[in-house]
This record gives structure tokens, C-alpha cells and sequence, in this order.
């Protein structure tokens, strides 16, 4: 089991027991964290995961607290979560984009300028190991914006704009639950960039088709 996913077990089994009750404040993290025997890393990705699903609420300032667990907040979660799961039209929209996800990066390893290879150089430093999941996933979807900008198609990058915003959400969701994803993305994009600064458009191609497909077969996992 991945780290993440016993820090949620540990989280959901206290609420589930009675240890923590709807409305009631969790303890401050590093207590909390000793007293499951998790790192403090691995307890704030639990906690934003179980935000997602509306389970928990972060309030600045104030603490980390048990949800209402009212069924409509509740389902309204479960109604996204069977959308992200088990629509196959998911697939099908991350299928299309790895067809024109490679086709942005082969035409970008051909016609990239110096200014632009630096501006996706700088955007891919602006992350590190410690970045939370919602800076990688907005860095992703400028760093696909930007190669899709230098393939200098217009109509293509207005494709891929449109089905990177649909399926955000998953991307979100996998950073949220798959260990080491946030690793994983950062290492992709760097080879994408090398091998379009290299000029060597099957590299190109095949990285971003690589990179699109990790992504489809987490979905696949979940989704069995």
C-alpha cells in the first residue's frame, strides 16, 4: 500500500471508530502524526485527499477539521469520483491527447525558439520535490500550453487547451493518491524539454506519448 494511502486508512479508521467526530478538530499535525507513526509529509497529502473527497476541511489558520459528513456534500464527492473512475470517455479524451500531445512536441523540437526553450527551462525550476500538488498540476498545464505554443499551430494548441482543462481534475486526483507522481511528472516534462532543445523529434514524440500514456494506465488501475 502506498504510504499516502495507509495515512488516509489511518485517518478514515479514527473517524470511522468514533476516535474523531463530525465537526471536530483534528490534533496539530506533528501530533498527529506521531501518534499514527506517519511522516508529516505523508499525513498533509492524506489530509488534502480527504479534503477532496470533502471528508475533512482545512480552515486557515484555525486547524484541520472533521466534515459534517452530511450524505448530499458527501455524494456529490462519490458522483465525481464514478465520473473520474468509471466513464470511459476519461480514457478516450487522455487517448487523444497523447495522439496530439506528441504531434505538439515533434512540431516543437522543429521550430522552437531560444526564447521559449528558456521559458519552459524556467517554468520546469520553478519545481521542486517539495512542490504540493496543485503548483505541479498548474505547472503542467503550462508547460503543455507552452510546447503546444511552439508547435506554431494555433488550431492544435486550441485542441489540446481544451481537453487539458477536462481532464485536470484527474490529474489532480492522481497526484493526490499515487506515491511519487510528483517526482514522476517532473522527471517526464524534463525529458520532453531535452529532447525538443536536442531538436530530435521522434525522441520528442515518443517521450510525450510515454508521459500522456502513465497517466491513462493510473486511470485504468483505478477505474478496475
Amino acid at each position: 500500500m502506498a504510504v499516502t494511502d495507509e495515512a488516509i486508512e489511518k485517518i478514515k479508521s479514527m473517524i470511522l471508530s468514533g476516535q474523531l467526530k463530525p465537526g471536530e478538530r483534528l490534533p496539530k499535525e506533528p501530533v498527529l502524526a506521531a501518534e499514527l507513526g506517519l511522516s508529516r509529509n505523508s499525513l498533509r497529502e492524506a489530509v488534502k485527499a480527504l479534503s477532496l473527497l470533502n471528508v475533512l476541511v482545512v480552515r486557515q489558520g484555525d486547524g484541520t477539521y472533521v466534515s459534517s459528513l452530511a450524505a448530499p456534500d458527501l455524494l456529490e464527492t462519490l458522483t465525481f469520483l464514478v465520473d473520474l473512475h468509471q466513464d470511459e470517455s476519461l480514457l478516450e479524451l487522455f487517448q487523444v491527447r497523447s495522439v496530439l500531445e506528441s504531434a505538439a512536441a515533434g512540431l516543437a523540437a522543429q521550430q522552437v525558439t531560444d526564447d521559449q526553450l528558456t521559458g519552459l527551462a524556467d517554468l520546469l525550476d520553478g519545481l521542486s520535490a517539495d512542490s504540493t500538488v496543485e503548483e505541479l498540476v498548474a505547472n503542467d498545464l503550462e508547460f503543455h500550453r507552452r510546447i503546444a505554443e511552439a508547435a506554431g499551430n494555433t488550431v492544435l494548441a486550441s485542441m489540446l487547451d481544451s481537453l487539458s482543462q477536462r481532464t485536470a481534475r484527474a490529474r489532480v486526483w492522481r497526484g493526490l493518491t499515487q506515491e511519487g507522481a510528483v517526482e514522476r511528472t517532473m522527471a517526464e516534462h524534463r525529458a520532453i524539454l531535452d529532447s525538443i532543445a536536442a531538436r530530435d523529434v521522434t525522441a520528442a514524440q515518443a517521450r510525450a506519448t510515454a508521459h500522456i500514456a502513465g497517466v491513462t494506465d493510473w486511470l485504468r488501475r483505478a477505474a478496475g
